[in-house]
């Protein structure tokens, strides 16, 4: 029996509170930070290294402008260092119990400076203070700056978000192109590019083999390369996927380990589907690779997606993103319009299997229309995500911070 999807439901803040949960089971890591956090700033003081800019990464630094401003305000050498702070998952915001404020370090009134609501509630929030005090705050993609400020994606932080106002903004990730391009990807034994489509399509039969899947090369094959976690949509494939395989021709390929009740609805799903279906638990990169390379499509029906870097692969590698509209999905693919040959993927808004069923058989539509098939491939490896292009707009988030 396949499992139920449940009741689709916005993220949940009691999942953020887990943030301070290492993997590996201790309860020490706001300890291990704070720890980090002071030495990276003692370090400075002693080499005599004044930073201009000290940019900080979610929960884990997210004190340090809190300690600029109390524990060295005195020191010269930061005087003019001004802070920004990157939220990559606002899903994990360091959460330990108030009890532990000892650890921080702060003298007694200094502590007066933390979120008394957080206090009263029994617990401090790293990432909030980091948010309260960094001069700027940015996250890695333009919608998902807007997107936090709201109750839907805010997990809690919303209210210290919106406070900050025109301090937040979004700045969307690069790619490696190095490190991923069909031109030059290490892992496969030919490379493509735009022009030269039909390597590609060598490489899919190549993989379909070596994935003992028996469909014909003609079938299209999707692919999905994640963690199986909450946040990534996977609960809407328990009943739209398995409908679009016993209605449509298709094969699909999946990567990934998380909770283990997605991991059990994909090898449920190999199991029901023999020779269409193939599930690897783990990660590994060549396969990654290569799933990249060998597919039509890729999904990405994210509950929510602060930027997200598969999707740019897929363009790059001709591979049609089928995403949900949100975060840096929506910031990075356009949705295919055949009256204008305009856009870049397969978009779908609502987050029920309903939408993502939809989406996936207006992308098999497609798929059997070879003229829109072939602008869509070409549309998408058009696109340039590269760091070069993004970097430029942190220089002037430097400069605009450094100049005030």
């Amino acid at each position: 029996m396949r499992p139920s999807t449940g009741r689709a439901s916005r993220p949940s803040r009691s999942r953020a509170s887990r943030a301070c949960r290492s993997p590996w089971g201790r309860t020490d890591e706001h300890l291990r930070f704070l720890a980090f956090t002071r030495a990276s700033l003692e370090a400075c003081r002693r080499l005599g290294f004044a930073p201009r800019v000290l940019h900080c990464n979610d929960w884990h630094t997210a004190f340090a402008p809190l300690f600029l401003r109390t524990v060295w305000a005195r020191e010269p050498l930061f005087r003019a260092t001004r802070t920004v702070l990157t939220i990559h998952n606002i899903g994990y915001q360091g959460i330990f119990a108030a009890e532990r404020v000892v650890d921080l370090g702060l003298a007694p009134a200094a502590r007066k400076l933390l979120h008394p609501g957080d206090l009263a509630g029994g617990r401090i929030n790293a990432l909030r203070h980091g948010i309260l005090y960094a001069d700027l705050i940015t996250t890695v993609s333009p919608t998902h700056a807007r997107e936090i400020c709201s109750a839907e994606y805010g997990m809690g932080l919303e209210e210290s978000l919106r406070a900050r106002g025109a301090a937040v903004s979004g700045i969307l990730n690069g790619v490696d192109y190095e490190e991923w391009d069909p031109r030059r990807d290490r892992y496969l034994p030919r490379h493509y590019d735009a022009g030269s489509l039909a390597v590609k399509g060598e490489l899919k039969r190549q993989f379909a083999a070596r994935e003992k899947l028996t469909t014909a090369p003609e079938v299209p094959l999707a692919g999905i390369v994640s963690r199986l976690a909450v946040q990534k949509g996977i609960e809407l494939m328990f009943e739209a996927l398995p409908k679009v395989l016993d209605e449509r021709p298709l094969a699909f390929v999946a990567l990934g380990n998380g909770e283990p009740r997605y991991e059990e609805f994909f090898s449920a799903l190999e199991r029901d589907f023999p020779g269409r279906v193939r599930f690897h638990s783990g990660y590994d990169d060549e396969l990654a690779h290569w799933i990249e390379a060998a597919s039509d499509l890729f999904l990405m029906p994210s509950r929510y997606e602060p930027c997200g870097l598969n999707q740019m692969y897929s363009l790059r590698y001709g591979t049609v993103p089928i995403v949900r509209r949100t975060g840096g999905l929506a910031d990075s693919v356009q949705h295919y319009e055949p009256a204008l040959g305009t856009g870049t993927g397969v978009v779908f808004d609502e987050f029920n299997p309903g939408a993502l069923e939809s989406a996936l058989n207006t992308a098999l539509d497609l798929y059997a229309q070879p003229a829109h098939w072939a602008r869509l491939l070409r549309n998408g490896m058009a696109q340039d995500f590269s760091w070069e292009r993004q970097v430029g707009e942190y220089v002037a988030l430097y400069r605009r911070l450094t100049a005030a």
